[in-house]
């Protein structure tokens, strides 16, 4: 991939995609190919033909998913699997009847059974029963990883893919109905703050450990990935540090500088209880991580306050 190849990044206005967009950006990459859903919709098979029959990209990023918390996920399961599937189905296939040089699949850490061995390592796929709050999108990222594998397997068509932990960022989601953790927490704590309410109710008992990926840095490790792995086998992307959920909030509520006290409402559901990726595999190629979780929650959180409406 040069400075002129032209490069799709399907999904750029979402928290990956436009992240992925800004570094290209950055880097100097002034080919790109960007459509918003109602330019594209991805999940209709004839509209995602012609557009690549036109365009006919050599590079694409496929950022594009329906996305959300637990909440979400439980609430709306059709959806989730139903329109994720449509999307990869379409552009991997689509890229590969018009000759794309080379595409990269954005998974997720939810692939893996919901009692891996810690930390996950990329063999643990496929090797015990899922979360059930988030198996439906994690079936069908699942189902897009085999597919990009079966492509590279019967027509040589170079596809990778990465399996990123949990994300935050600049352009995250902050709806309390669709969002994930963090986002939630900034907004939960900003919104007690500014109303002057004396608490704020969380979901679970804040005793799950996760582990958090500043979103620009998984865009720099989609672009490093691109152009230095070429393999079936998947990539986790992360940095290799879990927290509690109860650290992250109170990380949280020191940044937004909120006094009040945190109630966990224990009927909610925790989920997986730990989820810590092992990143050897791609730091073995020379990638790590370089945003620290409290440096990149504060630079997340000035974005929220610039942008709340």
């Amino acid at each position: 991939m040069d400075k002129s190849s032209s490069i799709f990044v399907a999904g750029h206005r979402g928290l990956v995609g436009s992240a992925i967009v800004r570094r290209l950006s950055a880097d100097g990459y002034s080919r790109l190919i960007l459509r918003t859903r109602d330019e594209l919709d991805l999940t209709r098979q004839a509209a995602v033909d012609a557009f690549f029959a036109e365009e006919r990209p050599e590079y694409v990023f496929l950022a594009a998913a329906k996305v959300g918390g637990i909440l979400a996920n439980s609430t709306r399961p059709a959806e989730f699997i139903a329109e994720n599937l449509a999307i990869q189905s379409n552009v991997i296939d689509a890229a590969y009847r018009n000759c794309a040089r080379k595409l990269l699949f954005l998974g997720s850490s939810c692939i893996y059974p919901k009692f891996a061995p810690q930390p996950i390592r990329e063999e643990s796929l496929l090797g015990g029963a899922l979360e059930p709050t988030n198996e439906w999108y994690a079936i069908a990222k699942i189902a897009g990883i085999k597919m990009a594998q079966a492509y590279r397997a019967q027509y040589g068509f170079p596809t990778i893919s990465l399996m990123p932990t949990n994300l935050y960022g600049p352009g995250d989601n902050f709806d309390l109905q669709t969002s994930h953790v963090a986002p939630a927490m900034i907004r939960k704590f900003q919104e007690a703050k500014a109303s002057g309410a004396p608490e704020v109710t969380l979901w679970g008992t804040g005793s799950p450990r996760r582990e958090f990926l500043y979103v620009d840095d998984l865009a720099d490790a989609a672009v490093f990935a691109i152009q230095h792995h070429d393999s079936a086998e998947i990539l986790n992307v992360g940095t290799g540090e879990d927290l509690t959920i109860l650290e992250l909030a109170e990380m949280i509520r020191s940044i937004v500088g909120f006094d009040g006290r945190i109630v966990w409402d224990a009927s909610k559901p925790d989920g997986t209880p730990r989820k810590l990726l092992d990143v050897s595999r791609l730091a073995s190629l020379g990638w790590r991580a370089r945003t620290p979780l409290r440096q990149g929650l504060e630079s997340t959180y000035r974005w929220f306050l610039e942008n709340q409406r």
